[in-house]
């Protein structure tokens, strides 16, 4: 099973770390397109990742073309809090793609409304404007993992010290 997180432009490392680490907990292949706001190798990028970083499989793009033409097969849903069906509304499949844009402005209208039936949103209050980036990919990437049944993920744990 194969899930897949895109970046388009992430401009804070810490979110990019701390989405990287669920990619890592959940065997989802994270892509990044450039322009970013940071260096991959960014401190902030690593401690947010903290030692999971060899679990993860990253794959960096120059731009957003450059990322289709690898991936034209790639079965997109586009995260916009302006998009009118909620994430939960699409029946996810193995392999695709969660795409979220960048924290300050998100996905640029134009590919939005090229895409129109497969934007998604998460729905929330009114007055807010957006939810933090590593939240909202979690949320989505969870709910298609849910719906994949968690397909090749652990479910069981252990207690450290008792058993139970």
């Amino acid at each position: 099973m194969s899930l897949n997180i895109v970046l388009l432009e992430p401009e804070i490392p810490q979110n990019t770390g701390n989405i990287a680490r669920t990619c890592a907990a959940t065997n989802i292949h994270l892509h990044l397109i450039e322009p970013m706001g940071f260096s991959i190798d960014d401190k902030h990028v690593k401690r947010a990742g903290l030692d999971y970083w060899h679990l993860v499989t990253i794959d960096v793009y120059k731009d957003w073309e450059d990322f289709t033409q690898k991936n034209p097969q790639a079965n997109c849903y586009f995260a916009s809090t302006k998009s009118l069906q909620k994430y939960t509304d699409v029946s996810y499949q193995d392999g695709d793609y969660l795409v979220f844009g960048k924290e300050t402005r998100g996905l640029p209208e134009e590919l939005l409304k090229e895409n129109r039936e497969k934007c998604v949103r998460i729905p929330m209050a009114d007055e807010a404007r957006s939810l933090n980036l590593a939240n909202s990919v979690a949320i989505m990437a969870y709910e298609a993992l849910r719906q994949l049944d968690f397909a090749g993920l652990k479910d069981t744990g252990e207690l450290a010290r008792l058993h139970w």
